[in-house]
C-alpha cells in the first residue's frame, strides 16, 4: 500500500484535497469514485508505518478523530454502507492503535452491531460525547451531518487548547530562566565572591550572610533539594489525577480572578457547542445535559452543572436551573432563555460559542500581558538583590580606604 496526496472534484466541481492509502493510482481513483469524487491529480508521498511499540495502546489523537469524521462523513453522504466505509477507513494512515480499533469495529458492524455499539468497546478511542453523538446520528438518519459537526467540534476544541498552551509558553520560559539564573549564581558566582571577601576579613551585612548561607546550603544539599522538588511535582501530579485532587485544583482556579474568567468562558463555549450539537441532532434536553457535563473541563463547574441537570429532570426550565447555580455568565443564561421561548436553543447556542472562544482568547492575552512584566520584575529584583548583597561589603571596604 502507498500513501497518496490527491486533489479531486465532485459533480458540482467543488475541490477536495487529502491523503489516501491505496495500492496504486488506479485503485485510488476507484476508491474516490465510491465517494462520488473524481481524481484530478495525485502523487505518492513518503509513508512510514507507525511504530507498533508506541501505537498499540493509548488514546486517539484529536487530529485522527477529525480526519476519521470527515472521511467517514463523505462516504456516508455518498450512500456507501457503514461496513464498506470502515473497510476503507481501516486501511488509512492512522496510528497502529486506531487501525486496530477500526479493524475490530469493522468486524463488529459486520456481525450486525450499530457503529455506536461497536464504539462502546473502545472508550479510550472514542469519548462518551463522540459515542452519544454517533448514536443520535444513526437513530435520526443524519450520521453524515453529525460526523461533520463532530469534526468541527473537536477542531474548535483543539484550537482553544492550543491557544491556551501557547499563551503560557513565554511566562513559563521566563520562570525557568529566573530559576536557572539564580541557581547558576548561587552555585558558581557566590562561592567565588565569598572566598574573596573572607580573605579580606571584613564584617558581612546580614543580607550578604543570608545569600552566602543559602548558597552554601544549596551546594551541600542540591541532590536532596532536586529529589524533594521532583517528589513534590510527582505527588502533586498523582493527586491531580484523583477525583478529590482534580476537584480541589479546579476549585482553586475559580478563585483566581483572570483564571476564573478563562475557566468559566471555556466551560461556556464547550457547553454551547456540545449542547447545541446534541439538541440539533434530536436529543432531548435531559439526556443532553447528562452527556454535556463531562465535557465542561472543570470538576467544580461539572458538579454544579449536574445539580442543574437534576433540577431539569424535576420539571424546572433549563434557564432557571442554570440561573440558580450561577455556573455560566448572565449573557449566556439570557440567550438560553430566548432560545427556550423561540424553541431554537440549538441555533442560539451554536451561534454563541464563537463569542465565548473570543472571550477566552482575550482573557489569555490579558493574562500574559500581566504575567510578562511581573516575571521580568521578579527576575530583575532577584538578580539585583544578589548583586547588591555581593557588592555592598566591597563598597564598604572602598569607602573605608578613602
Amino acid at each position: 500500500m502507498k500513501k497518496f496526496k490527491y486533489t479531486a472534484i465532485n459533480a458540482d466541481k467543488k475541490k477536495f484535497t487529502g491523503t489516501f492509502m491505496a495500492a496504486d493510482e488506479e485503485s485510488l481513483r476507484e476508491q474516490l469514485i465510491l465517494q462520488k469524487l473524481y481524481l484530478v491529480k495525485s502523487r505518492a508521498v513518503s509513508f512510514k508505518p507507525p511504530n507498533a511499540f508506541f501505537s498499540v495502546s493509548g488514546k486517539v489523537k484529536v487530529g485522527e478523530l477529525t480526519t476519521f469524521c470527515r472521511q467517514f462523513s463523505i462516504m456516508v453522504s455518498s450512500g456507501i454502507l457503514a461496513i464498506d466505509c470502515l473497510s476503507v477507513l481501516k486501511t488509512q494512515s492512522y496510528s497502529g492503535y486506531f487501525k486496530k480499533v477500526l479493524e475490530e469495529m469493522h468486524e463488529d458492524v459486520k456481525s450486525g452491531k450499530l457503529i455506536s455499539e461497536a464504539m462502546e468497546k473502545h472508550k479510550n478511542a472514542f469519548p462518551e460525547f463522540f459515542r452519544s453523538m454517533t448514536y443520535v446520528g444513526e437513530m435520526s438518519g443524519t450520521l453524515d451531518k453529525v460526523l461533520v459537526s463532530l469534526a468541527d467540534y473537536y477542531e474548535s476544541d483543539s484550537k482553544l487548547k492550543a491557544k491556551t498552551k501557547s499563551a503560557m509558553v513565554y511566562p513559563i520560559m521566563l520562570l525557568v530562566m529566573l530559576v536557572a539564573v539564580v541557581m547558576l549564581m548561587m552555585i558558581f558566582v557566590i562561592p567565588t565572591f565569598r572566598e574573596s571577601l573572607a580573605a579580606l576579613d571584613v564584617e558581612m551585612p546580614e543580607l550578604t550572610m543570608m545569600i552566602f548561607n543559602f548558597s552554601e546550603y544549596l551546594i551541600a544539599n542540591w541532590m536532596k533539594i532536586f529529589i524533594g522538588i521532583f517528589a513534590a511535582f510527582f505527588l502533586f501530579s498523582m493527586f491531580k489525577k484523583t477525583t478529590k485532587g482534580r476537584y480541589f485544583v479546579d476549585s482553586v482556579k475559580l478563585k483566581i480572578p483572570i483564571i476564573k474568567n478563562i475557566q468559566i468562558n471555556k466551560a461556556s463555549s464547550k457547553f454551547a457547542r456540545a449542547f447545541g450539537l446534541l439538541i440539533s441532532s434530536g436529543m432531548d434536553i435531559v439526556e443532553a445535559m447528562s452527556i454535556v457535563s463531562i465535557v465542561l473541563g472543570n470538576k467544580n463547574i461539572e458538579k454544579r452543572f449536574k445539580v442543574s441537570a437534576e433540577a431539569v429532570t424535576q420539571g424546572k426550565t433549563l434557564t432557571s436551573s442554570l440561573q440558580e447555580e450561577k455556573i455560566f455568565p448572565q449573557m449566556l443564561i439570557q440567550m438560553i432563555a430566548i432560545g427556550e421561548k423561540t424553541d431554537s436553543i440549538d441555533e442560539v447556542l451554536l451561534k454563541s460559542c464563537g463569542f465565548f472562544d473570543d472571550l477566552v482568547e482575550s482573557s489569555l492575552t490579558r493574562l500574559t500581558t500581566i504575567l510578562q512584566p511581573i516575571m521580568l520584575l521578579i527576575m530583575g529584583l532577584s538578580v539585583g538583590v544578589i548583586f547588591y548583597a555581593i557588592y555592598s561589603p566591597m563598597l564598604s571596604i572602598m569607602t573605608g580606604l578613602k
